[in-house]
């Protein structure tokens, strides 16, 4: 048998049943259109989708406008959106495009390209808007709104058209935010005919840099990427205790670097390893909130971060390999730490591993799917070490990937000893142009949901609507920190359960990150921009498993036939510990890698002081770690063995030696902050001996 040629195991006997099945969950969760190739609307929107991706591939090889570039990316999300969403989930909506559906795509087309189109004489004549400019605004605007509710579901389109509301009624509101208001005509113009609203920032990074990296993304899946992560996170991981659910949690962790979305990332993966979690004896409940937590928090890991990463940049006008390095410590620990839940579970519930059968070989697994890792490798290293762009980065990474997807059939073939056949040489084409169609359909939400949330940030500007919220918040908190936190925190969990991750983090980073870090320095808390801008991030995707709404453990809960509100509840549980991640980095920005900041202005980016000592940062990591263990141990009730109430309180204890140096140093009169991580440190191995003697004391 050649070294390419498959030995069967039951994980590829899963496979072929269920290669279809994830992509069926997705569009079913997600309410899309789905046609058969014998279809026409399945040829209309493929050469759509497909004229979209090699758009955008263009404007890296000759840029052009950026407003023009916005205007034709949110021309093609909109047509797009009205051809693969329906107007409500019901058979004869999903069935077929009617003639409504047709018109709405061709209205949104004209409002969304009419900046494009009229671009220099709207450009020469800035605010002096004719009757036509206001009426395909507000058309537009509409429009933009209902594809919105389509693709997303209320909760967006709802929040944008309180803003509108509250742009227009001003003069008429309570008095704690009332303001002058602003006029049809104004509004019309802030909002589409300027780059303030929804042709603002979001959008532009969409179109500038999402749309590449989630075209890597696809273009990477349908190369046989995420199949061979998900091998690989089986073979190395399926005969140790728990072996599924952390390979689950690899896995997840693989393909959050390839998917902006925890749902996909959750039935990806999920399709496969659920079933396999119960089967080693994980309660349905359990299996479906291994995967949620696993997959919501995908969204953690760099490079993408749910296509955030590429927002705050852009926000705070910092390096987009700046917000990498700051992210990379809290979102692997708290990876790490899922991990090590679970083998809490496993142990808890008495699971052994996989059998040796059942799994792939490890080295063949590895060597057969190695080359998927070249162009992640390479885009990574354009990105951190050659300091190129993101665009370019990824623009170069998804040629290399392209190569490698047109070579790989032909090599497997030959080394397989098989004939090279016509299809053989075109299955990597045909991977490409697959890829190329699965990226353009994964970026609708994201483009329509940025430039919606561009409303928010339209209004803010128009209204001065954050010098409000901060006199309302700091009101409400009595100028508390802490109450302000928890304020904010609660505000983005609740807006979370209804939007995607990307546009809660928009509109909370332009509402309620400013006024945190306002309202910090006026506390004497000089934090860096970033610590705020990504609380508030963090709090966001934890919404993905926050029941009732959590999409995320609806997928699970589908494909474990578990009930959808206990999983939620349950994945929560094990996601608990990403929710005091936030709070410890806003008060020790260390473990974002930053030492200091401009006291006279922490928000720019320029006056902040980097961690670069290697060992330095080892520590950090370390220390993090283990006081992220301390808190899953004393949530999860268990260590070596069953953990008592005074042990998990004693676990608790750890955290703020471990997360807080500095702080424990100035509370406890410490000699140095390195004191502070001894007394953890001596503390756990102080629990791990009584656990150990209690073990001891239980097998005599």
């Amino acid at each position: 048998m050649s070294f390419y040629e498959e030995k069967p195991h039951k994980l590829s006997e899963l496979e072929e049943e269920q290669a279809t099945e994830s992509e069926a969950v997705v569009n079913e969760l997600e309410g899309q259109r789905v046609f058969g190739t014998e279809h026409y609307e399945f040829w209309l929107i493929s050469i759509i989708a497909f004229s979209w991706s090699v758009f955008q591939l263009y404007i890296v090889v000759e840029p052009i406008n950026s407003t023009i570039t916005r205007s034709v990316h949110l021309s093609f999300g909109i047509l797009l959106a009205f051809l693969i969403y329906p107007m409500f989930k019901h058979s004869y909506f999903l069935k077929k495009i009617r003639w409504f559906g047709y018109t709405l795509a061709t209205i949104g087309v004209v409002g969304a390209g009419y900046i494009a189109y009229f671009y220099e004489e709207i450009f020469l004549r800035p605010g002096d808007y004719t009757a036509t400019d206001i009426f395909i605004a507000l058309l537009a605007i509409v429009i933009l709104l209902e594809a919105g509710r389509r693709v997303l579901g209320f909760a967006l389109s709802i929040i944008a058209v309180i803003f509108l509301s509250y742009d227009l009624l001003g003069p008429y509101m309570p008095e704690l935010i009332i303001h002058k208001g602003a006029s049809l005509n104004k509004l019309a113009g802030h909002m589409y005919l300027t780059t303030e609203g929804i042709f603002g920032v979001p959008l532009g990074v969409s179109a500038g840099f999402v749309f590449l990296f989630v075209l890597f993304g696809s273009l990477l899946d349908k190369a046989g990427a995420g199949q061979y992560f998900i091998n690989l996170a089986f073979a190395m991981l399926g005969k140790y205790r728990g072996g599924p659910a952390k390979a689950s949690v690899v896995a997840s962790g693989f393909i959050g670097i390839i998917s902006g979305s925890s749902i996909a990332n959750t039935v990806t993966t999920g399709t496969f390893t659920i079933p396999l979690m119960k089967k080693a004896g994980f309660r349905p409940e359990q299996a479906g909130a291994v995967e949620v937590a696993s997959s919501t928090n995908g969204q953690l890991m760099p490079p993408v971060m749910g296509a955030a990463a590429f927002i705050i940049a852009e926000f705070l006008g910092m390096a987009y390999t700046d917000v990498i390095v700051a992210a990379f410590i809290p979102a692997f620990v708290s990876y790490f730490a899922l991990f090590y839940i679970v083998h809490l579970e496993a142990l808890k519930l008495g699971l052994k591993g996989m059998d040796d059968e059942d799994l792939p070989p490890k080295w063949k697994t590895f060597v057969v799917g190695i080359h998927y890792l070249i162009p992640i490798f390479f885009l990574m290293f354009t990105l951190m070490v050659l300091r190129e762009s993101a665009a370019s980065a990824a623009f170069n990474a998804i040629m290399l990937l392209m190569l490698l997807m047109v070579v790989q059939h032909p090599f497997r073939a030959i080394l397989a000893k098989r004939k090279l056949t016509k299809e053989v040489y075109l299955s990597g084409f045909v991977d490409i142009l697959a890829g190329m169609i699965s990226g353009a359909k994964n970026m609708v939400p994201i483009a329509i949901a940025t430039a919606i949330a561009g409303i928010v940030v339209g209004s803010i500007t128009l209204t001065g609507l954050g010098q409000v919220l901060l006199e309302v918040i700091e009101t409400l908190s009595g100028g508390n920190i802490f109450i302000i936190l928890i304020l904010a925190a609660i505000v983005s969990l609740v807006l979370g359960m209804g939007l995607p991750t990307t546009a809660n983090y928009i509109v909370m980073a332009s509402l309620t990150a400013p006024v945190i870090l306002i309202l910090a320095q006026d506390s004497g808390f000089l934090i860096p921009a970033i610590a705020a801008h990504l609380f508030v991030f963090y709090f966001g995707i934890l919404a993905d498993d926050t029941p009732p709404v959590g999409l995320a453990a609806y997928a699970a809960a589908g494909i474990a036939k578990a009930d959808p509100i206990k999983t939620g509840i349950q994945g929560f549980k094990y996601d608990i510990r990403t929710a005091i991640l936030p709070f410890m980095f806003f008060f020790n920005p260390e473990l974002l890698l930053i030492s200091g900041v401009d006291p006279l202005n922490p928000a720019d980016p320029q006056g902040w002081i980097w961690i670069t000592n290697p060992i330095d940062i080892l520590v950090i990591f370390t220390t993090a770690f283990m006081g992220m263990i301390a808190f899953s141990c004393s949530t999860q009730g268990y260590f070596i063995t069953r953990t008592n109430i005074i042990e998990r309180l004693v676990f608790m204890t750890i955290l703020p030696f471990m997360f807080l140096p500095k702080i424990m140093e100035d509370y406890m009169g410490l000699s140095h902050h390195y004191i502070s991580y001894l007394i953890g440190i001596t503390i756990f191995v102080a629990i791990y001996f009584v656990q150990k003697a209690k073990v001891r004391k239980e097998e005599k």
